[in-house]
């Protein structure tokens, strides 16, 4: 006897997530353009890197706004959801670690390469700049990526997404690299006319090189946790929960022991419970085990459509193991 409780038809589609998402990338868009633009005219790398660096990120956001809607289509109504939910019957969560980990590795990886070019420029003597064209495009820049930081940043209060904090922590990214851009700039602009003058062309892979070393650590985290969930590791403290719960139900129905399965799948939780009952016991109605089903459910956490959670009633072992 057992009982599986996936996503729930009447829950909202996510519609919040998507929305911030579907800004973000179209902020992203913009940053981008202007980055690429703005680098070619001023002749900086570290800005042509910043748009690029951008553009990815937009990639990557559009990534994670098809699997959001994917995720939120699971439990729709629609038509054309029902039957890709036919097909993807264990849901989409695994897609959302995948995207975080690639995006994160991508972001390193984009800056790790940067980073060995500005090496290779400032060995090579620097490069002139049009410092205003540059400072231009930094102030732009540091002004967008606030804004969306601090808009991704307090629609997450409500909605809760790794998506959307991921979202988040990119545009606070962006406006640091954007930030430590418009300061060294100017810096560079001071020193035209001056008799330190000569350092003016090391500023672009002096700077270039300085945001490198700070983001290429920066999605590794997300990365970690990524790979964690793609591996299916069992999150310490929701694991502590189900058995705390497992053993209280054991201990007061009588039955002989329980085991617990549980991993994090992006936003996904996946729990199996089976509870070992004692040979010859008492029969009971189905319905009485469908109570005690609802009962654990209930005390394992709310209901969510982000939740699946089976709980299985057996007197052999080894359908537990």
């Amino acid at each position: 006897m057992s009982e599986a409780s996936g996503p729930v038809q009447d829950l909202p589609p996510g519609g919040g997530e998507q929305r911030v998402l579907r800004r973000s990338i179209a902020a992203t868009g913009l940053v981008a353009a202007l980055g690429i633009v703005f680098g070619l005219l001023s002749g900086s790398y570290a800005i042509v890197f910043d748009g690029i660096y951008s553009l990815a990120d937009g990639i990557t956001s559009a990534a994670a706004l098809l699997v959001a809607r994917l995720i939120a289509g699971y439990a729709a109504d629609d038509p054309q959801d029902r039957r890709l939910a036919e097909r993807f019957t264990m849901g989409f969560w695994h897609l959302e670690p995948m995207v975080l980990g690639a995006t994160g590795l991508l972001m390193s990886a984009a800056a790790a390469y940067a980073l060995v070019n500005a090496i290779g420029s400032f060995l090579d003597g620097g490069r002139e700049l049009h410092f205003g064209q540059a400072i231009v495009y930094a102030v732009a820049t540091v002004v967008i990526s606030i804004a969306m930081a601090a808009y991704a940043m307090r629609a997450n209060r409500r909605i809760g997404s790794q998506l959307v904090a991921m979202e988040a922590r990119g545009w606070l990214v962006s406006a640091a690299i954007s930030g430590a851009l418009l300061a060294a700039f100017a810096i560079g602009k001071a020193l035209q006319g001056t008799r330190w003058e000569w350092m003016a062309p090391y500023v672009d892979p002096a700077v270039l090189a300085l945001v490198c070393l700070v983001v290429i650590p920066v999605p590794l985290g997300a990365v970690r946790s990524a790979i964690a969930d793609i591996l299916l590791v069992t999150p310490v403290e929701l694991k502590q929960q189900v058995d705390a719960v497992a053993a209280e139900v054991v201990r007061r129905e009588g039955f002989v022991s329980f085991r617990s399965y549980v991993a994090r799948v992006g936003r996904g939780r996946q729990i199996e419970l089976y509870f070992i009952v004692p040979r010859g016991a008492p029969p009971r109605p189905l319905e009485a085990w469908d109570a005690l089903r609802d009962e654990v459910g209930e005390a394992i956490g709310p209901e969510s459509p982000d939740r699946w959670l089976t709980i299985v009633f057996t007197t052999d072992q080894e359908w537990a193991e």
